[in-house]
């Protein structure tokens, strides 16, 4: 993140203190820092967005292209609640959903401006979400579910000093709020999962699209000067392909499949990313445990592979599901 800093530093010229940037252009960067912040959490903590590994070579404005490795761990997902019920006398069937997430993110740049080469900043990121809604059936195959939730992160900056002049101005940036800070968020999350589901024998194609807003809002800053707060925005088109194979395992079927999907993003996201879409193609291999199992659907191994704008990940893990 420091790397917003040092476009302004290295503006003002080889042998300039900190103290010589122009008071806009260091708002400038701490409105950046604000944005990158509300982007790392709602990437780590968000649980509609993949975790894995990432490496970013995107432009954290105004500083030049940036080298920047991000690790993501999510524990999460959704699931609705029972089989649907009769909405009073209309013929639409509902369900409870529920939702929720627990992440961390951590996200290391480092610097290769000549001025600041070999120093590196660090962010980190613990985020909480939780929230539900309910799912409503308009036919067997197609389905809305609206959905509110609430999203909480802490995020903090480490800046590891190597140059010469990261070493001398360290102190100007800390008191200016570019380097070793950290802030708490809370983010209100709504959201619309609408989704149509075709049946083939025994395979499912599922095709799902999912506006989401992200408005946040910081505080408990330890800097004054660190502010967040803002608008987001994202959409997220996806097609799942699920196939039963027939073949059992100790008593439980295995099945493949996976999924195609494409996240464009807005606002406060897009810019603390530079990242304008997202695409994830994720493979599975799992058993089922459907009714056998408390409320577990299904449990194996998945895969993904994302690519984007200035960006690329993977990642790999237990794919789990529920049916509440």
């Amino acid at each position: 993140m420091l790397g917003l800093a040092a476009a302004a530093v290295l503006g003002a010229g080889p042998a300039a203190g900190l103290a010589q940037i122009p008071p806009g252009r260091a708002t400038l960067i701490q409105n950046a820092i604000g944005a990158r912040v509300e982007a790392l959490t709602i990437l780590g903590g968000d649980f509609g967005l993949s975790d894995g590994s990432f490496h970013s070579t995107a432009s954290l404005a105004p500083g030049p292209p940036a080298d920047v490795e991000t690790s993501v761990t999510k524990l999460g997902g959704d699931g609705d609640v029972g089989n649907p019920r009769p909405l009073g006398g209309l013929d639409i069937g509902w369900q409870p959903r529920l939702q929720g997430n627990v992440g961390y993110l951590e996200s290391s740049n480092h610097l290769r401006t000549p001025l600041l080469a070999g120093d590196t900043t660090e962010l980190r990121t613990f985020a909480v979400e939780f929230g539900g809604g309910a799912r409503f059936w308009t036919s067997d195959s197609l389905s809305f579910a609206p959905t509110v939730m609430i999203l909480y992160g802490h995020t903090s900056d480490t800046y590891s000093a190597q140059s010469a002049f990261g070493r001398q101005n360290l102190s100007e940036l800390q008191q200016l709020g570019l380097a070793d800070w950290s802030v708490d968020t809370w983010t209100l999350r709504p959201a619309l999962n609408i989704q149509y589901v075709i049946p083939l024998g025994r395979a499912l194609i599922t095709l799902s699209s999912d506006p989401t807003g992200f408005f946040t809002h910081g505080f408990a800053r330890s800097n004054a000067d660190v502010r967040v707060g803002g608008d987001s925005g994202l959409v997220t088109n996806k097609i799942d392909l699920d196939i039963p194979l027939g073949i059992e395992l100790d008593g439980h079927e295995l099945r493949t499949g996976g999924y195609l999907s494409r996240t464009d993003l807005f606002g406060d996201l897009r810019t603390g990313l530079d990242v304008a879409h997202l695409n994830e193609l994720h493979g599975r291999i799992v058993l089922d445990f459907l009714n056998q199992l408390w409320k577990l659907q299904w449990l194996g191994l998945g895969a993904s592979y994302l690519w984007g704008t200035n960006i690329s990940g993977w990642t790999v893990g237990a794919d789990v599901a529920f049916r509440f």
